[in-house]
């Protein structure tokens, strides 16, 4: 019998909070928050470096869901980490676009954002009305990624705002992405 992989939450920028379907899900599945130690002024090595300590320290396969600049996390430690292996899938939902003008100064160590392959299944969440992404935006990054897009209308961030709640939709994606082969 195949174990049952762990779900890896990777917050965006400033963390998840209350009602973001990320909290939720951690609260009601036993889902593995990654703790960023900064999550004002983000730096990425800061970040990958986290996200590969919880990787050795959690047994078993694992799966990504990330969000917004979270995204980016996993696609920057997925092309620099020896342990790329151990997950099985990601679900990246609403990645910011990194080459925006207005990108806030707090991430202005992010760009330039990776855009190799993903070396596991991957499904990119966009929506059209989203404020930190254009849908062609997102797009770009899914094709660049090898990932699959999954268009929402009218979800804006797909966070907390987007009255989403516990979001079945989205943890029922995750779930058949962990069961899909490349």
């Amino acid at each position: 019998m195949t174990p049952t992989p762990t779900v890896l939450l990777l917050p965006g920028w400033l963390d998840s909070g209350p009602g973001h379907w990320q909290t939720i899900w951690e609260a009601g599945s036993g889902f593995v928050r990654v703790k960023q130690h900064d999550w004002v002024w983000p730096r990425r090595g800061d970040w990958m470096a986290r996200l590969e300590e919880t990787v050795l320290d959690t047994p078993g396969p694992l799966r990504i869901a990330a969000h917004s600049l979270g995204c980016h996390l996993a696609a920057a430690w997925a092309a620099h980490s020896a342990h790329r292996d151990r997950i099985q899938a990601a679900l990246l939902v609403a990645p910011p676009d990194l080459a925006r003008a207005d990108l806030p100064p707090q991430l202005a160590a992010w760009p330039p954002p990776v855009r190799a392959p993903l070396p596991f299944p991957a499904l990119v969440v966009g929506s059209g009305d989203d404020p930190f992404s254009s849908i062609d935006a997102t797009e770009r990054l899914a094709r660049d990624w090898g990932a699959a897009l999954w268009r929402l209308d009218g979800a804006g961030h797909i966070n907390a705002d987007s009255s989403l709640g516990a979001w079945p939709e989205g943890l029922a994606r995750l779930r058949a992405l962990g069961s899909c082969p490349r």
